[in-house]
């Protein structure tokens, strides 16, 4: 199929869901006194898995676990759990603000395990260059909190909890990449995220006391479907109808976007501290993540356009809705 440079419409979905990403730590973070974080993420996945189930009923898709997808489908929805459990724990110490930038450096951790599984996918200087600039972008955050008193050690710990979300999540990729999940269908992999995560993060939750529910509120109700119908299944419905229509490479040109926006909901809605250190690192660190994953080449953007739909959704992509 033939995909096409971005059009009106299609810049505007696509800006539409950044805004939609971006807000996802904002509303977590908003309710996170009436419903835990982790609780959040652990119910939201729960209702995701049962959309998504049912629109692979709806579409007459079968879920065979003899196609060798087990194995990887359960490790990718481990290391899924992995990245939003550091996200709710990060959540209740940091900014929603800076869990939006942490979170996004997960194209580096992709790349760099990529770049160690897969000859084809070897580290260009440019992507090299990209990396350094990123890492600068972090010290740079981190710096700036540390010597003007901004950041306490409890934000400190939230910050790294958010980097380790976006290794967890950039090694979600890689597993899917380098896996039978390559070939499957997107939807079947979602679901393997989607129930493994809901299963390990309630359990998590059991298991150390937390499951519980302070007070289901409107705005706490409000959230969890927000996360659930509109973040984890309506945007990955319009994320891969972009894919199908559009070159991935234009598409991560606006992609990039989110963390701004994530950090622009959190300063206005939650009234958020944003100090000129951790915004001059937000910078740098979004320059490099675009160097290491826009492809340079027009060789690399031809074949793009005519390459199956599976390449582009089994990790190839720039980024997930989730």
């Amino acid at each position: 199929m033939v995909r096409k440079n971005l059009d009106g419409f299609g810049v505007g979905l696509m800006l539409l869901l950044c805004m939609i990403w971006g807000l996802q730590q904002v509303a977590i973070k908003a309710v996170a006194h009436d419903l835990s974080p982790l609780m959040q993420v652990g119910f939201r996945s729960g209702l995701s898995a049962l959309l998504v189930g049912a629109v692979m009923v709806a579409r007459k898709e079968r879920f065979s676990l003899s196609d060798g997808t087990l194995a990887p489908g359960l490790v990718a929805g481990l290391l899924f759990a992995a990245e939003f459990l550091f996200v709710a724990k990060g959540l209740t110490l940091t900014t929603a603000s800076h869990m939006a930038v942490f979170l996004y450096t997960s194209p580096i951790f992709t790349a760099l395990g990529l770049h160690l599984r897969l000859p084809a996918e070897r580290l260009s200087a440019r992507q090299w260059g990209g990396i350094g600039i990123a890492f600068c972008g972090t010290v740079t955050a981190f710096a700036g909190g540390l010597l003007h008193g901004g950041i306490t050690p409890q934000m400190l710990l939230g910050d790294c909890f958010g980097i380790l979300a976006g290794a967890s999540w950039g090694t979600t990729t890689v597993v899917i990449r380098c896996s039978a999940l390559s070939e499957a269908a997107s939807a079947k992999t979602l679901l393997y995220q989607l129930a493994v995560a809901c299963t390990a993060l309630l359990t998590y939750a059991l298991l150390t006391g937390q499951f519980g529910v302070a007070a289901m509120t409107g705005a706490a109700w409000g959230s969890l479907l927000f996360q659930a119908v509109v973040v984890s299944f309506a945007s990955y419905l319009a994320w891969f109808w972009l894919l199908r229509r559009y070159l991935a490479s234009r598409l991560s040109a606006f992609s990039f976007m989110t963390p701004l926006f994530g950090v622009s909901f959190g300063v206005l809605l939650l009234h958020e501290p944003l100090d000129g250190f951790f915004a001059a690192g937000a910078i740098l660190v979004l320059m490099g993540i675009t160097l290491v994953s826009l492809r340079g080449s027009t060789a690399g953007r031809v074949a793009e356009d005519v390459c199956p739909l599976s390449e582009l959704e089994d990790g190839k992509s720039p980024l997930s809705p989730l």
